[in-house]
């Protein structure tokens, strides 16, 4: 059996830089920055909703249900694993994250979770875009958080 087509360093490098600028948008609640880094019809899995078709359901019914009531998301950068075809057309990024929740007391709790997420190459070839996403919570983790921050930008 052929090993795992793990990503060459440039790639894997690529990616972790992607998912840091990811997770930064998260943090400051900023829909606008983030939304250039998804293809416009992303499939997507979430905590919320199974499956979720187009990026503008996705932010609607998952983002918002997600970013504003959490802080301190981040990827686990020395965790993560990225795919990449031979062709170079296509990447898949697992990696774990954790963030904080918040009780309805205000109490937070660590609220750590996984994802993997599909890009392809934009049409010129010159960069990628995400074109599905599943981000999950850790079993045993609450789903509800309560925190209510605002949205920086849509």
């Amino acid at each position: 059996m052929d090993a795992l087509p793990i990503a060459n360093a440039e790639i894997t490098r690529f990616f972790r830089d992607w998912l840091e600028t990811f997770a930064g948008f998260v943090r400051e609640v900023d829909y606008a920055s983030a939304r250039p880094l998804f293809h416009p019809d992303v499939l997507a899995f979430g905590t919320h909703n199974d499956v979720i078709p187009g990026l503008d359901q996705w932010v609607a019914t998952q983002w918002d249900n997600v970013w504003p009531k959490t802080t301190d998301f981040r990827f686990v950068l020395e965790q993560t694993q990225v795919l990449a075809s031979l062709d170079g057309r296509m990447a898949v990024v697992i990696s774990p994250w954790t963030s904080t929740g918040y009780h309805a007391d205000g109490q937070p709790f660590p609220r750590p979770g996984r994802a993997t997420m599909v890009f392809t190459r934009n049409g010129d070839g010159d960069g990628w875009l995400c074109t599905h996403s599943h981000m999950s919570l850790n079993r045993g983790v609450p789903q509800a958080s309560h925190a209510d921050r605002p949205v920086k930008a849509r």
